[in-house]
């Protein structure tokens, strides 16, 4: 019935997921689709995965994160830039996350904190399915997200 997504394990939160805006690519819808699935914008060193959004993404392709070793926004003098206060006004209306949050999580309590907490809060426990961040849903089972 569900044929097109792909159904996730526990556990799948990984650092490799999460952008350098701090959006979590293993909630999005295109991560979940299973035919031509983005593997999000870290893993484009293989050009299969390259996507239209994340090639002309200014935040992805910002020279100054990509001059930094772990390549997030937080590390930029010019932290948060208008684009990623776009972004995150965005996404705070429409989806209920806030990547200055995020990334704040993430430079205070470090990667593998932020990991376990995105696990608890996107994670459908009954089913093991993770939540779509567009779609509020579980695209697996069609359960609405409660927050």
């Amino acid at each position: 019935m569900y044929k097109h997504f792909v159904r996730f394990e526990m556990n799948e939160m990984r650092e490799e997921f999460i952008a350098p805006c701090g959006m979590n690519c293993r909630l999005c819808m295109a991560n979940q689709r299973e035919k031509n699935q983005c593997k999000g914008c870290r893993s484009e060193s293989d050009i299969r995965y390259k996507t239209k959004g994340s090639t002309s993404c200014v935040i992805k392709n910002c020279p100054v994160i990509q001059s930094y070793k772990s390549g997030f926004c937080f590390k930029c003098d010019k932290f948060p830039c208008q684009r990623l206060k776009q972004l995150d006004k965005r996404y705070r209306t429409k989806y209920l996350m806030s990547m200055l949050e995020i990334l704040d999580h993430i430079k205070q309590y470090g990667m593998d904190a932020f990991l376990q907490n995105e696990e608890i809060r996107w994670t459908y426990k009954e089913y093991g399915n993770i939540v779509c961040v567009h779609k509020l849903i579980c695209v697996v089972c069609k359960t609405p997200y409660i927050k």
